[in-house]
């Protein structure tokens, strides 16, 4: 059972949907906030592929969009839940569906898309973590989480709005519950040995100049995923790439991704069985 928010939502951290429209209209695109973030990071590029037609699914983790003493109540388990029954809502109203995330976002998808390739047609990996993490915080987490349970998220190695883009404000949190982080670090090295069994399209998106997430994440993502995974460099942007100079074509690119992964995964259903 999901723990509950106490306290009120952040204005535009509210989750957001689009039930699709057109030729389109019956392929899903769930994409998903990053740790500390909320739907605002990724409502521009939501609401730009539901102009285009997909059905689109921006879901707010539990614990996220509100204060951070609520999301010191939760953990990586609760948002992976949240995440999964984003996906099967979506999936029971869409013929195919292509799981996105930015930041955390993006390494809760791969995560899933391991254990439900089947379900899927493709992965997006925007700015995701799978390494282990620097900084302070990230390092001693383990003991912190009992000493000192909250700290500053520049000792997590979190950049505060980090985007080329002026003006941008991803309205997250500036205090980072240590417990919650740590629950989200120790599954690290699980997702990165599944990397290499995934049999899904995977879209790698990075920024070279990305202050939060080491862009050898990105790299590791793509070497681990092998002949699966394909390589989108975003050189304008930082690590909010969803709000940053490269968002036009990173709307792009996901949207050509997601119609081909559907055509694919179509082809796929319709093939005859082999001997």
């Amino acid at each position: 059972m999901l723990r509950k928010n106490t306290r009120p939502i952040i204005p535009g951290a509210e989750p957001w949907s689009s039930p699709g429209s057109g030729d389109l209209g019956r392929v899903g695109i769930l994409l998903c906030h990053g740790f500390t973030g909320n739907p605002h990071s990724v409502r521009w590029l939501g609401e730009r592929l539901a102009e285009r037609g997909f059905a689109v699914e921006l879901p707010r983790l539990p614990g996220h969009g509100t204060h951070w003493l609520d999301m010191a109540r939760t953990n990586y388990t609760d948002w992976r839940r949240a995440f999964c029954e984003c996906l099967d809502e979506l999936s029971a109203r869409t013929d195919a569906v292509v799981i996105a995330g930015l930041s955390m976002g993006g390494t809760i998808a791969l995560d899933v898309a391991w254990e439900r390739e089947r379900e899927l047609a493709g992965v997006v990996a925007i700015n995701a973590t799978v390494l282990e993490r620097e900084g302070l915080l990230a390092k001693l987490a383990p003991v912190l989480r009992y000493v000192v349970p909250i700290a500053p998220g520049k000792a997590a190695g979190l950049v505060e709005n980090d985007a080329a883009r002026p003006g941008v404000d991803e309205r997250a949190y500036a205090f980072v519950p240590a417990g919650a982080g740590q629950s989200f670090l120790a599954e690290l090295e699980r997702i990165r040995r599944q990397l290499p069994q995934l049999r899904l399209p995977v879209l790698v998106a990075y920024s070279p100049q990305d202050h939060s997430v080491s862009p050898a994440n990105s790299r590791a993502i793509l070497e681990l995923a092998g002949t699966c995974a394909e390589e989108l460099v975003l050189p304008q942007s930082y690590h909010l790439a969803t709000m940053d100079l490269d968002r036009e074509l990173l709307e792009e690119r996901i949207a050509e991704f997601a119609e081909r992964a559907a055509r694919e995964q179509r082809e796929r259903r319709s093939a005859p069985p082999t001997r």
